[in-house]
């Protein structure tokens, strides 16, 4: 196959694979720690007016969502990926970023929240499943 089509498709496959794990993680946290009292977590203009309730629990799932979805993006694009796995996989991480900064802006948070996840959540999960992909290739 064609080095430039494998890595297209190791980062299309990268950004599926990591946008299924995301969601599949915030689909479920609600089943693990319900939302508060009063919270419509529904609809982002639900979610605007009631992030005031939300306790730091609440914050667990989708911190772990964007962290764990950015790990298995970026460990998909670098094990399809032809060569440039570094490269690729970091594409992967700062995809996942720009879709962090973009719910950052969108959705009140606290100030830690919204440190923590945009500093450990996306690049430094790329970079370790990299690592991952290195020690196995």
């Amino acid at each position: 196959m064609n080095p430039i089509l494998k890595n297209t498709l190791a980062v299309i496959a990268g950004l599926i694979v990591g946008s299924i794990v995301n969601m599949s993680i915030i689909l479920m946290s609600g089943s693990i720690i319900p939302p508060p009292d009063g919270a419509d977590n529904t609809t982002m203009e639900g979610l605007q007016k009631t992030m005031h309730l939300f306790e730091a629990k609440h914050f667990l799932f989708p911190f772990l969502a964007h962290a764990i979805g950015t790990f298995a993006g970026a460990l998909t694009t670098s094990l399809i990926a032809f060569n440039h796995r570094t490269k690729l996989g970091l594409i992967i991480g700062a995809f996942f970023l720009l879709g962090g900064i973009v719910s950052v802006c969108s959705l009140p948070s606290p100030m830690w929240f919204t440190v923590v996840d945009l500093v450990f959540a996306y690049i430094p999960m790329a970079y370790l499943a990299i690592k991952v992909v290195k020690r196995r290739v």
